[in-house]
């Protein structure tokens, strides 16, 4: 929350690829003292134009292609005429390393997706409308979309979590840094930041977005399968009754017997109440 927003010099390095909707760049952007990858795509003709910044889910670094996830959820963005700006995130695809970033939660990565959207709006890119921005963020990028709401109220005009973890570290532990090798180094560093998980250590409750759901004044769209095992519907349904207690706009859409990905007709029927809901809102 103290932190200075430094997002900036978005550069479109290079044309990937030119279909019959949308181009789509390989881009970077300054985000604190790094520079970090991504990839931007811009409907033909947009012009003043409503963006979306994903924040992607989880991929171990060391197999990540950069731009390599979300791929049929922003190309349905890009479609419907959303310009859409996806961050690899530091330590990901071509950005620099950050070698401090598990040892403090990933908390680099609420940071990157801040930037990302500080610095599409400082871009000056006529295809972008500066005063439409929205977040959609998917798994471990719906707890950076939560960090972002709690953090920098107002900064996005609307978001949209699908399968997200939870708004409570202490929740997010035996996911983002317990399991895969190296499990006990890294649970050793975190320990050593701020130290041993526990809900009513004052340490952790700050780690929490839930925590600060009283700052958050943006309209929030959550979508969760019932049959999720990664990240619990229990999750969602404390995040949505502390975020409507705090008085947030908020709505959450299930889906029957869905997994972490929804898939299908279920899909379908998500991304179409995705733009319907920015639409509204953007």
């Amino acid at each position: 929350m103290r932190a200075p927003d430094n997002g900036s010099d978005l550069r479109r390095e290079r044309v990937l690829e030119t279909n019959d909707a949308y181009t789509t760049y390989r881009v970077s952007y300054r985000s604190e003292d790094l520079r970090v990858s991504g990839v931007l795509h811009v409907p033909h003709g947009a012009d003043r134009s409503p963006a979306v910044v994903i924040a992607r889910g989880y991929k171990n670094p060391r197999s990540y292609v950069p731009g390599g996830s979300m791929n049929t959820g922003r190309d349905y963005l890009a479609r419907a005429g959303y310009v859409v700006l996806y961050t690899d995130y530091r330590n990901h695809g071509y950005s620099d390393a950050d070698p401090d970033n598990d040892a403090e939660l990933r908390l680099g990565f609420t940071v990157d997706v801040i930037n990302a959207v500080v610095a599409l709006r400082r871009s000056g890119l006529r295809a972008v409308d500066p005063d439409r921005i929205g977040l959609v963020g998917r798994s471990m990028g719906g707890g950076v979309a939560y960090n972002v709401l709690a953090t920098r109220p107002g900064l996005v005009d609307a978001a949209v979590l699908l399968s997200p973890i939870s708004a409570d570290a202490v929740d997010n532990v035996e996911i983002l840094t317990r399991p895969g090798l190296r499990r006990s180094e890294r649970m050793a560093a975190l320990e050593k930041t701020y130290g041993v998980p526990d809900p009513a250590s004052p340490a952790w409750q700050d780690l929490s977005a839930s925590s600060f759901f009283d700052r958050v004044v943006d309209p929030v769209m959550i979508h969760h399968g019932t049959a999720d095992r990664t990240c619990p519907p229990e999750w969602t349904r404390r995040a949505a009754a502390g975020l409507r207690e705090a008085g947030a706009d908020v709505s959450v859409r299930w889906y029957d017997d869905a997994g972490h990905t929804v898939a299908g007709t279920q899909w379908d029927d998500m991304m179409q109440r995705t733009v319907r809901f920015l639409d509204a809102r953007l």
